[in-house]
């Protein structure tokens, strides 16, 4: 039987407001959003066990930032691995905001 040596793909899931990293085309990994005015806020990250310590995290994170460039939008990284990832890579200062305590009480609110 042979693996699959295929890279990992990332893809913006909208209707779920989030990003997927795609192994095989299953799902390994996400990073969750809300869309508040041209400010994405991301407030969660994670990666299934079986595809831990393959730098899939980073991978998903990179690339959806990257995207939230592209669309014009700005960053606020409520959550902690996006805002380790953002501290190590400078490259997207430029269009992070900080977290607020307002943006903290309207994504209780969002995420009910």
């Amino acid at each position: 039987m042979s693996q699959s040596s295929a890279a990992p793909v990332v893809e913006r899931a909208d209707a779920r407001n989030r990003y997927e990293i795609l192994v095989d085309g299953e799902r390994a990994g996400l990073t969750a959003y809300r869309d508040r005015g041209d400010q994405r806020v991301f407030y969660h990250t994670e990666v299934d066990k079986e595809f831990a310590g393959q730098g899939l995290a980073s991978r998903l994170v990179q690339e959806a930032l990257t995207d939230v460039r592209a669309q014009g939008k700005r960053i606020v990284p409520v959550c902690p691995y996006v805002a380790k990832f953002l501290e190590r890579h400078e490259g997207f200062a430029d269009i992070t905001d900080p977290v607020t305590p307002e943006i903290l009480t309207w994504l209780d609110t969002e995420l009910g």
